[in-house]
């Protein structure tokens, strides 16, 4: 009999030799078993796949699966994981981010995918090193909605558990901000569903700072506007980033 898989945990790749270990490490140290770990490799031409390789090894008992093949980028290759999911619930842990601690899964798993559509909860920042920076400014919502992104992301993208159920393909029209939109819909279908979104009271995950958005912000933050105002109208998008902005100058 097939062991049950509560979680699936996807992983995007690509030249991240110096960075992917610390990610594997924090998954293989789970308390609970019951997940699924799905790397997607975008044709890495580095030690990348070595690393994996080893980390499948010596982890026979888990259930890991490693494909590494070109892809359109970063959201094509995100759907692709989506595609081989089984779990109940879905979470993206990108190269250099790790699960904060060994019972992270254990927590999520501990919640009812007949009932729940969302867990989340806080997040700290990490060095290139994995060395803790700073809590996420951002703190999550005791109760999330789906109007709750207007203020900002205030959930980070890794941590995000979305019942499979409710989980559609990331929208490829967009390069930098389609988590933003993908998390949206996650929470608009949650409320149509019914459904719970809980809050763990718990950091998550240790995020990476420097990422894709970091690196193109303005573009990001451009296309972000975009996203909000197909969610929640062009009116309530404006004032809710004349707020971001006053948080803003105010946090510096």
């Amino acid at each position: 009999m097939q062991e049950r898989t509560d979680i699936s945990i996807i992983t995007v790749t690509y030249n991240c030799e110096a960075t992917i270990e610390r990610t594997l490490r924090s998954i293989e140290s789970q308390s609970s078993t019951a997940f699924e770990h799905i790397i997607i490799d975008g044709a890495s031409t580095d030690g990348t796949m070595r690393l994996v390789e080893a980390y499948k090894a010596r982890n026979p008992h888990l259930h890991i699966t490693a494909q590494s093949e070109p892809d359109h980028g970063l959201y094509d290759a995100m759907n692709k994981g989506i595609r081989r999911a089984r779990g109940s619930f879905i979470v993206f842990l990108n190269a250099g981010d790790k699960l904060h601690s060994d019972d992270v899964l254990q927590r999520i798993a501990a919640h009812d995918a007949q009932k729940v559509g969302v867990v989340y909860g806080e997040t700290d920042l990490v060095d290139d090193e994995g060395r803790f920076l700073r809590h996420r400014r951002l703190s999550v919502p005791e109760r999330l909605t789906s109007r709750s992104f207007l203020r900002g992301m205030l959930v980070c993208h890794q941590s995000f558990y979305a019942n499979r159920r409710l989980v559609q393909p990331y929208d490829l029209q967009y390069r930098y901000s389609a988590d933003v939109d993908w998390c949206i819909q996650v929470m608009k279908a949650c409320e149509a569903e019914g459904m719970e979104m809980v809050n763990v009271h718990a950091v998550l995950t240790d995020y990476l700072s420097e990422g894709m958005t970091t690196q193109h912000q303005r573009a990001s933050l451009l296309e972000r506007f975009r996203v909000m105002r197909h969610h929640y109208g062009l009116c309530a998008t404006l004032g809710a980033h004349l707020y971001i902005i006053g948080r803003s100058l105010f946090l510096k």
